[in-house]
């Protein structure tokens, strides 16, 4: 899991503005007043940042072109480790339109109240990472059989959380204790 105190993961988006300010509100720091002019008010991004959108232009249904722009970090590095698509966010994104009806809209579930579109989004969390396998983090077994070649593996489990798949009433009876307190 991301720690908030520690910056942004790195992002890329689509050519809205809302990404890129929605970092600096969230993890933005306001500079120390140097003691000249005015203090600072507004925050500014860290320097390990990482941020790209990639811009599509469309006309009449059809893509005519896209670019890549770089808002946070250095372009070659941002580059090389987010690529130049937002493939990966869509999937995810499309991933959790399909458990969670609250994120969907013009529909009966949307969600009208933040409180419960957090509650609903902590849910599906939690049962795409602990309950479901996923086919892509499967790990091939040591001595596999003619029944089984591969370990099915959760996002948790990968992620060394866990050692099995959890099945949803294990995910909704069992007490989660953080690693670390929240001070």
């Amino acid at each position: 899991m991301h720690a908030p105190d520690e910056g942004p993961p790195a992002l890329s988006s689509d050519g809205k503005g809302a990404y890129p300010k929605a970092m600096l509100e969230t993890w933005g720091k306001v500079p120390e007043y140097g003691g000249r002019g005015a203090p600072p008010k507004l925050p500014k991004p860290g320097k390990d940042w990482q941020c790209l959108q990639v811009i599509k232009k469309r006309k009449g249904g059809k893509l005519e072109s896209v670019r890549i722009k770089v808002v946070y970090g250095d372009t070659e590095d941002v580059k090389a480790k987010l690529g130049c698509h937002t493939a990966s966010i869509e999937r995810t994104n499309l991933t959790s339109r399909t458990m969670n009806g609250q994120l969907v809209r013009k529909t009966l579930s949307f969600s009208k109240e933040l409180r419960f579109l957090e509650a609903s989004s902590i849910l599906e969390d939690a049962i795409y990472n602990f309950t479901r396998p996923v086919k892509t983090l499967r790990a091939e077994l040591p001595n596999p059989s003619k029944q089984a070649r591969w370990q099915q593996r959760s996002p948790a489990m990968a992620a060394s959380l866990t050692d099995h798949i959890w099945t949803v009433r294990e995910l909704l009876t069992v007490v989660l204790v953080p690693l670390r307190a929240n001070t």
